[in-house]
């Protein structure tokens, strides 16, 4: 699609309105969430209303103060709740685990022009496939994972749609939000969309420097206001070390509780001893990591309100922004934009060589998240370890290297864990997910060395018994899993803020692609 007909398709759709529900629906917002009419935060957030907004507020304005006002009553006629399709996951049976993900594709595929009006949803030009359960929009990260399979699966129109949907949103909001949701409009995800342009490319789906404005101005999102920094000074995601090296943290532009959990965002708030906006802004730039919640961003894996994601700059940010540095250089070159070219070129060397100095960490033998406020490397060990490898920014010694460290201290029977300690978030020991084993394994076998190779076909298999088990007994995927010594008694992750979801786009992703060969499902 040339520039001039995606310019005339994305006019053909309607114009957002970005208020939030908490915008919307003001004291009505907080009354619904905080006395918890929905036993999941998020339904709300998500409903339809059935008038104008503006009426609803008022009706309630002038209803709330009446003896015997029923709140939930008042939600439900006011309201319609999304709902799952009670057969969106039954499976045919006798089908493999290939066919059963084949199958699920279209289930999972959402129609943008199907939404209904004055809800949360930012509409977007072409067809999308959601995670699966309470997930019902487009997430960011997740995209990338998910692609991966419908490439197996032959579904590259329906890939390069969604390339297309991440690229509206970058070109509407100047980066891609969280998901399609006016809640998530503040924050973003990992930056993956230079991986999924890449991948659509390597496919033959579209030009490699086809997104180039999107990418540039997606890597402008990320370092907004880092050109006015002096060392030891802080904006937004970037953060300028006492050398004047440059590197990102997560962030997000609001201070308040996540609207999709507000009750359990203020019970957080009231357990800490911080101001409360100080600890909301740690729990939203936690959201934005993608790993929500998890010891990783807390001095105390039990104390959900340390959280201290801000104070921490991230392996797995800094590697992707290198990447995203890169492949900008790459296709300015390619495009015959010398300038800026080398002006990106240099951005990821500095980067580079930032991840070395503040990132590496030579007694673990492991890239380890940094804590920039206290100076000091975080000593526990998580999967964010690979991204350097993944993105090609680590030397082939520090790469055996992490592989020894990934083998000692993260493998595990169903496959590579997410962090070395156990706790009641789901980005803990014991649960395994599948784009970190995805992560791993491109990463290993990126260097094209045999005992880093050996171990990546090693994760490969015991990833793919473990969902294979699930499967067979259940006939089904899941968000994450719970990786036992006996893959064989696999049962889906736990933890976290709301029940396991079934789907599940990204597991379905990951799965097909490391399917790819093997004539057992698993």
């Amino acid at each position: 699609m040339s520039n001039g007909q995606r310019d005339a398709h994305l006019a053909e759709v309607p114009p957002a309105d970005t208020l939030t529900p908490g915008d919307r629906y003001q004291e009505l917002f907080v009354a619904v969430q905080m006395e918890r009419v929905f036993d999941d935060g998020k339904t709300f957030v998500d409903a339809a209303p059935r008038d104008r907004p503006a009426d609803i507020l008022e009706r309630y304005r002038a209803d709330v103060r009446r003896p015997g006002f029923d709140l939930a009553a008042f939600v439900e006629a006011n309201f319609t709740p999304p709902t799952v399709p009670s057969s969106e996951y039954v499976a045919s049976p006798g089908r493999s685990l290939r066919e059963h993900i084949d199958d699920l594709w279209p289930v999972l595929t959402r129609e943008p022009r199907t939404h209904p009006p004055a809800t949360s949803v930012l509409p977007l030009p072409e067809p999308y496939v959601v995670p699966g359960g309470r997930f019902r929009e487009i997430y960011y990260w997740d995209t990338y994972f998910t692609m991966l399979g419908l490439m197996e699966s032959g579904r590259l129109e329906l890939a390069r749609s969604m390339v297309e949907d991440l690229a509206y949103l970058i070109d509407t909001y100047g980066h891609v939000p969280n998901g399609n949701r006016t809640y998530y409009l503040s924050r973003s995800q990992p930056p993956v969309f230079a991986l999924m342009v890449e991948l659509l490319a390597r496919h033959g789906g579209c030009d490699a420097t086809e997104f180039l404005p999107q990418l540039i101005r997606e890597h402008g999102w990320w370092m907004g206001g880092a050109d006015e920094l002096r060392p030891a000074e802080v904006h937004g995601h970037c953060v300028r070390l006492e050398n004047g090296d440059l590197l990102n943290r997560y962030w997000d532009d609001r201070d308040t509780p996540r609207e999709e959990m507000l009750h359990a965002d203020v019970l957080t708030a009231q357990a800490s001893e911080r101001p409360r906006h100080e600890v909301y802004r740690e729990l939203r730039a936690c959201a934005a990591s993608g790993w929500d919640f998890s010891s990783r961003w807390c001095d105390d894996p039990s104390d959900l309100a340390g959280i201290r994601t801000t104070s921490i700059l991230p392996v797995d940010l800094n590697g992707l922004l290198h990447r995203l540095e890169a492949d900008i250089a790459r296709q300015s070159r390619a495009v015959g934009d010398d300038e800026t070219a080398l002006r990106y070129h240099a951005l990821a060397e500095q980067r580079r060589a930032a991840i070395d100095r503040w990132l590496w960490d030579d007694a673990a033998g492991a890239y380890l998240d940094f804590d920039w406020q206290r100076g000091t490397a975080r000593e526990s060990l998580t999967t964010a370890t690979v991204m350097p490898l993944f993105v090609g920014a680590a030397s082939p010694a520090q790469a055996h290297r992490t592989a020894d460290a990934l083998r000692d201290r993260l493998l595990r029977p169903g496959g590579i864990g997410t962090s070395e300690h156990e706790s009641l978030e789901q980005w803990d020991k014991p649960n395994g997910w599948a784009p970190l084993q995805w992560l791993t394994i491109s990463g290993l076998r990126a260097y094209d060395l045999a005992d880093l190779t050996v171990l990546a076909d090693e994760i490969t298999g015991r990833w793919l018994k473990t969902v294979g088990a699930l499967y067979r007994r259940e006939t089904k995927l899941v968000e994450k899993y719970t990786l036992v010594p006996d893959p064989d008694d696999t049962v889906g992750g736990g933890g976290g803020e709301y029940p396991l979801q079934d789907g599940f786009g990204w597991t379905n992703g990951v799965t097909r692609r490391l399917l790819r060969g093997r004539t057992l499902d698993g």
